[in-house]
């Protein structure tokens, strides 16, 4: 059989080039039908109700757990979820921040206590990545911090120092014979007071800023010379020194607490949230449990930041996005009150008979709060703790 006309090179070109034409309409055409779910997801994208694949993950205060927990799995089973996987990582507030500066490419949220390290933060950020590190920036909950002690100890405490504030304390903790010298209860050793430690937890923190606050008397416009008094640095080195306790979970304070009874602290300083969570277990195991504000408090609110870093993708961001819009809203809010967070959806009240801050009015826990604190800048930030550090030397 003779053989066929024999293609030149430009000829053989241009069937290649037919070939590919042809071979990449059938795949455009391939991909434009293929279901949403499956396709990728570009940021414009956001709010038409495109599904995504992506997997999250969110490091948060171990003070927000049980509700977390417990959004996740309800997030979960929702369309926005089925295609979304939220990794929750507990961490320390602080000690998430230090974790993203340091590249921890695990995280793309941050949800902190609150912002009060959150200029620290962003200088210390800028100086590696030179770029704005949140896409967007949204208050999940409400919490104060409040002290928390043994019903029948504040009792006694109260009928020696009068109130329970930072400067009674300080007092309790320098009784060189404890209980015995406080009320004649030998029985009880040592007046024992906690909290997180201050370089990893946002309430070991606000520990150091409510007490500057407190020692000054004001409620804002928190400056450096008044951290660097010699006065107030030698009255919180002695206060920090008898402190015990410096775990970098409120959480895990609390819950301590309520399983080893007055043995392991007399008080605390904690999130009112976290002690809301906790008031029941306390009374059915060693009795109940006293919730007292301190006269200078400060919101924590939960911050959700949504990171802009080179490890997070638009696809990540934008998962991250409908999992705080599941968390904002009415349901899932008014779960967060069930846990003793108030609400930031405004949406949802606070005061009707079934609320934990009205069913647990007993217990000393109230709707209004005393008097609230500004979140100091970040140079009076990192002196509280490098003050706070130098009193740690000894111990």
């Amino acid at each position: 059989m003779a053989d066929g006309p024999k293609l030149t090179a430009p000829g053989k070109i241009f069937v290649v080039l037919f070939i590919a034409v042809c071979f990449g309409g059938a795949y455009y055409l391939y991909v434009s039908k293929r279901p949403a779910a499956i396709a990728s997801v570009a940021p414009s994208s956001a709010g038409t109700g495109a599904n995504v694949r992506a997997e999250i993950g969110v490091a948060y205060g171990t003070e927000k757990q049980r509700w977390l927990e417990w959004a996740a799995d309800e997030f979960a089973k929702s369309s926005d979820g089925s295609q979304i996987k939220v990794n929750l990582i507990p961490m320390g507030s602080i000690e998430g921040a230090h974790a993203l500066v340091a590249g921890d490419q695990r995280i793309s949220v941050w949800s902190p206590a609150s912002a009060a390290y959150k200029d620290a933060f962003l200088q210390d950020w800028q100086v590696k990545y030179n770029t704005n590190p949140f896409v967007k920036e949204e208050a999940l909950t409400l919490t104060p911090v409040v002290f928390v002690m043994w019903e029948e100890r504040y009792q006694e405490f109260l009928r020696k120092y009068q109130a329970l504030n930072f400067n009674t304390i300080s007092q309790a903790l320098q009784e060189k014979s404890g209980w015995a010298g406080i009320a004649g209860k030998p029985d009880w050793g040592f007046f024992k007071f906690g909290h997180a430690s201050p370089m990893a937890s946002n309430s070991g923190l606000m520990a150091l800023v409510l007490a500057a606050y407190s020692y000054h008397q004001k409620t804002k416009g928190l400056e450096l010379k008044e951290i660097l008094n010699t006065g107030f640095q030698n009255w919180l080195q002695q206060f920090e020194r008898a402190t015990s306790g410096m775990s970098n979970s409120t959480g895990n304070m609390m819950r301590e607490m309520v399983l080893k009874g007055p043995s392991s602290f007399d008080a605390l300083l904690v999130y009112e949230a976290v002690t809301i969570d906790y008031l029941k277990n306390a009374e059915g195991r060693w009795g109940q449990i006293r919730v007292i504000y301190p006269e200078y408090t400060a919101w924590n609110e939960s911050p959700y930041y949504i990171i802009n870093a080179p490890w997070v993708s638009d696809g990540q961001r934008l998962a991250a996005q409908k999992f705080l819009t599941f968390l904002l809203s009415e349901r899932v809010q008014k779960e967060s009150l069930q846990h003793g967070f108030r609400p930031a959806n405004p949406n949802v009240p606070v005061r009707f008979a079934d609320s934990p801050l009205m069913m647990y009015a007993k217990y000393g826990v109230r709707v209004n709060l005393p008097k609230i604190c500004e979140p100091p800048s970040s140079e009076v930030v990192n002196n509280l703790l490098a003050g706070w550090q130098r009193s740690q030397g000894s111990r």
